[in-house]
Order: structure tokens, then C-alpha cells, then sequence
């Protein structure tokens, strides 16, 4: 069949890439493209390989699904990418669709239509998992997301920067630092630094060295 759909498969669990491999493999539209186990992997093969859709796992080690998804999409725009996972906090959700993806889909959901969830990002869809709220998460509440800019200092942050310090990479004043480190955790209802950094570690939201 011309034009099939070409699929990168990242998932740092060799068995989830196996099934998911299989689920497609059945389908006639679709080819896999090629396999990723880690975030390193996938950026380096959605760069060779040019896929039509990756499909993401979100929390993997080192470089994880939402930044993966970043630097691959900040090298080819016209990426399609499909996030998997574990997790259907509204946060997350919200931050997969900030870093670029098309899609959040559940891994555990009984009724996993990846077939369909592809083909329908491929058509120009915003494809969410029945689970969640879309119309929560698609108005984008300022509790559920926070900027480019905040991830950027929230990053620093974990680095255990200064706000001073931050400033002077971003050729910011500590004044304006200390105002998106306050609007930070006021988003997330966090009353201390240390359990801000706490939560963007749990939640993915930064790359630990």
C-alpha cells in the first residue's frame, strides 16, 4: 500500500515495544519505522528515520518522553508525536501538549485503540484518552501548565541556581526571576522551593544529570 503510516516506537521496556510492534503490525497502513529505548535514541532516530508518527513513552530514564519530544520537534516541526503513558494527571497532560505532542493517550487502558489514536493525529487531530478531560486540558487552566519560560528557570532551579544566577543566563533581572518562581508555585498550589523541585522531579517536568 503507498503512503503508509511510518511508526518510531520509544518505550524503555524492550516487552511494551514488542506488543505495541505486534497490535501494528496487523494493520495495513502502518509500517514501524524503527525502535527507540530511550529518549537519546529516539531524537537520534526520528532524525535519521523521518517517521510520520513517534509515539512517545513519557517517563523514561535520562532524557525523558516531554523533552525528547522538544528537541525533536524543534529539529523537524512537521514531527507527529503521540504520548504514551502511565499517568492521567491533568499536569502532565497539559505539559505533553506544551512540549509539541499531538496526543496523550493511557498505556493501561483496556480499550488502547493505538491504531486509531495514529491514524488520527496523522489527520490533523488533538487525540486525547477517553480517561481524561479534554475540555479541561484544552482550555489550558494556568494550574495545569506552566510557560516555556518557567519550565526553563524550573530546570535552573533543580540545577541549584540562584535566582541571580538564573537571571544572568537569562539576561533577565532576579526581580522577574523571583516573580515566574512565585507564579510557579502558586500554579502548582506549592508553598516551599524545595518541594517545587520535589514536584518537577516526580512529574517529569526536568532532566536530572
Amino acid at each position: 500500500m503507498p503512503n503508509k503510516i511510518s511508526v518510531l516506537l520509544v518505550d524503555d521496556h524492550t516487552l511494551v515495544r514488542r506488543g505495541f510492534r505486534r497490535i501494528l503490525e496487523d494493520e495495513d497502513d502502518i509500517t514501524i519505522a524503527g525502535e527507540a529505548g530511550d529518549g537519546a535514541e529516539a531524537i537520534k532516530l526520528a532524525g535519521k528515520l523521518q517517521p510520520t508518527v513517534i509515539v512517545m513513552d513519557c517517563a523514561m530514564p535520562g532524557i525523558n518522553g516531554l523533552e525528547a519530544t522538544r528537541k525533536i520537534l524543534e529539529s523537524n516541526p512537521q514531527a507527529l508525536v503521540l504520548m504514551l503513558s502511565m499517568h492521567p494527571e491533568e499536569t502532565l497532560v497539559r505539559q505533553a501538549l506544551d512540549a509539541g505532542a499531538r496526543g496523550y493517550v493511557l498505556k493501561n487502558a483496556v480499550d488502547l485503540e493505538l491504531s486509531t489514536a495514529i491514524r488520527r493525529v496523522v489527520n490533523g487531530e488533538t487525540v486525547l484518552d477517553s480517561q481524561l478531560k479534554p475540555a479541561e486540558i484544552l482550555k489550558g487552566k494556568r494550574h495545569s501548565a506552566l510557560t516555556p519560560r518557567e519550565l526553563e528557570i524550573l530546570q535552573m532551579i533543580v540545577d541549584g541556581k540562584s535566582n541571580k544566577e538564573i537571571a544572568t543566563v537569562l539576561d533577565l533581572s532576579a526581580n522577574t526571576v523571583a516573580v515566574h518562581r512565585a507564579n510557579m508555585m502558586d500554579a502548582l498550589g506549592i508553598h516551599k522551593a524545595a518541594e517545587l523541585v520535589v514536584y518537577a522531579i516526580r512529574h517529569g517536568l526536568v532532566n536530572l544529570p
